[in-house]
This record gives structure tokens, sequence and C-alpha cells, in this order.
């Protein structure tokens, strides 16, 4: 009786255990992807912002 209530807490264990890896690996992926976005935007920002300062130079030096 014991072996058998020792196995299936072991099991239980490994199964929370399991669980709660997949939710942390899930959660750290929706993260990476996040900062993936943020990275590309703030990027697309910066190429933006440089070609209206090259363009504010040109208008500066027609003018």
């Amino acid at each position: 009786m014991v072996r058998v209530a020792t196995y299936f807490g072991m099991s239980l264990g490994a199964f929370v255990f399991w669980q709660s890896m997949e939710k942390v690996h899930v959660w750290i992926a929706l993260h990476q992807d996040e900062k993936k976005e943020r990275l590309n935007s703030e990027a697309e920002i910066r190429i933006m912002r440089e070609e209206l300062l090259h363009q504010a130079k040109q208008n500066e030096r027609l003018a």
C-alpha cells in the first residue's frame, strides 16, 4: 500500500512539475515574442526618424 501511494505521489508530482514547466516555457516564449516585436517597432521608428531628419536637412539646404 505504501508503495502504491508513493508511486501515485511521485506520478502526481511529476505531472504537476511537467505542467508547470510547460506554462513557464509558454510564458518565456510569449515574452521573447513581445521583446522581438518591441525591438522591431523601435527599429522602424529609428529608421523613420532618420529619414525625416535627412529630409529636413535637404529642405534646409534648398531654402
